[in-house]
């Protein structure tokens, strides 16, 4: 009993110093990052950009597992404007998360879409949502015009992608 109590702390201490690692190299890697965006154009490119506020309507798609072989985002293709936002909602199947092409997004845009993305992951990559009714939203402020494809970690290979096409 000793002994699986030891292990049961042990690992929660591991894990409790990773997150915080984790989020103290987020927090000092933002810190770095800060005085090169007032000195380089360069430095939007490398993610020192704010995130943007949401100034327009909020639309809702739904995160759906109808079985161990079927995800999908409903609508699978959104429709938004600058300043819009979406709202991705858990209604079953989880984890669910979005992640923003890399490869297909613009290098231009990266930064920006990655700004917008509250409690990322990593970047162009929210966070995992765990349960029926959990959402995520985010902001398209400051996007361009144009097709930005996104998926689900995890059921990617089932078909959970789509795209979000910015007028």
């Amino acid at each position: 009993m000793r002994v699986t109590g030891r292990v049961l702390l042990a690992s929660a201490f591991v894990l409790g110093a990773c997150a915080g690692g984790e989020k103290n190299q987020a927090a000092d890697t933002t810190a770095m990052a800060a005085p090169a965006a007032a000195g380089s154009s360069a430095a939007g490119a490398a993610g020192a950009v704010a995130a943007a506020p949401v100034t327009g309507k909020t639309d809702t798609v739904k995160m759906v597992m109808n079985n161990e072989s079927k995800a999908s985002f409903d609508p699978q293709n959104i429709t938004v404007h600058p300043g819009d936002a979406i709202t991705w909602v858990v209604v079953s199947g989880s984890p669910h998360n979005v992640v923003f092409d890399s490869v297909k997004a613009p290098d231009a845009v990266k930064a920006q879409l990655a700004a917008n993305m509250p409690d990322a992951i990593q970047p162009l990559s929210g966070k995992f949502l765990m349960a029926p009714g959990e959402s995520y939203t985010m902001s398209f402020g400051k996007i361009p015009p144009g097709k930005y494809y996104y998926y689900c970690l995890p059921h990617d290979m089932i078909g959970m992608n789509g795209t979000v096409t910015v007028q």
